[in-house]
């Protein structure tokens, strides 16, 4: 081989080797190109995520990972509107309660109610004396005294009221009319004729609880007696009769 062609394959495989070098270093060069980049966009990213907080704009962004404001903020405004509700509103001041003291409808009743009226002394069979007082309209009462003590009450409250005292009977009256008698009695149950022409049929309905059905001469019904825990009484067309919550009748005119 002449020195001419060994110069020139020793030239061409330099500039080979010259090239090659080359290409290595241009796609290092972009490497390192490339990763300085993303360092520094990383930097810059990382800069802006630190000085986020101080712009006013992102607290209220909903979409801000970590931040807990709009959340917050909702139920606060939620708990505002129902604090603001005119059904959580106190009630209103007293004064303005129907049951003040000031009110004309709580002294109406005082204002209504009927005065009562004088007691008046009836004597009866046995010695004793009924007090009768007129309490309201069609409403009396009757204390039985004896000595100074009172031995029974007797109280008209929209019907007669009657008494079986120890074999002495005793009817008051809706218009506050005493009647009293001694004996005569029937012991129920059963059928029984009483004076004025009356028949007393009487049945026991349970412990001290008698009812007494008067018939007339048809032996239709005019009229019930009911001895209900307590003595009943009545009169019927000018014959007293009572019952007694032991199932006894009596009659008188």
């Amino acid at each position: 081989m002449s020195p001419s062609t060994t110069r020139r394959a020793t030239s061409v495989r330099t500039l080979a080797c010259t090239v090659l070098a080359a290409a290595l270093i241009v796609p290092a060069a972009t490497a390192c190109s490339s990763t300085s980049d993303a360092h520094g966009t990383a930097a810059a990213t990382a800069a802006a995520s630190a000085s986020a907080p101080a712009s006013p704009v992102a607290p209220a962004s909903p979409s801000a990972p970590g931040t807990t404001a709009p959340a917050t903020a909702a139920p606060a405004t939620a708990t505002g509107a129902r604090s603001a509700t005119p059904s959580a509103v106190p009630p209103a001041a007293p004064p303005a309660t129907p049951a003040s003291p000031a009110s004309p409808r709580a002294t109406a009743p005082a204002a209504t109610a009927k005065a009562k009226g004088p007691v008046h002394n009836v004597p009866l069979v046995d010695g004793s004396t009924a007090e009768v007082q007129e309490v309201g309209a069609q409403r009396y009462v009757a204390r039985i005294v004896n000595k100074g003590d009172v031995l029974a009450t007797l109280e008209t409250n929209g019907s007669d009221a009657g008494l079986d005292a120890n074999d002495m009977f005793i009817v008051l009256s809706l218009d506050g009319q005493v009647h009293s008698w001694m004996g005569g009695g029937h012991q129920g149950p059963g059928t029984f004729k009483l004076a004025g022409g009356w028949t007393a049929k009487v049945t026991k309905l349970g412990e001290l609880r008698y009812r007494a059905q008067i018939l007339g001469l048809d032996n239709a019904v005019n009229g019930t007696l009911e001895a209900n825990q307590q003595d009943a009484g009545a009169v019927a067309n000018g014959v007293y009769i009572v019952l007694s919550t032991g199932g006894e009748i009596s009659a008188h005119m």
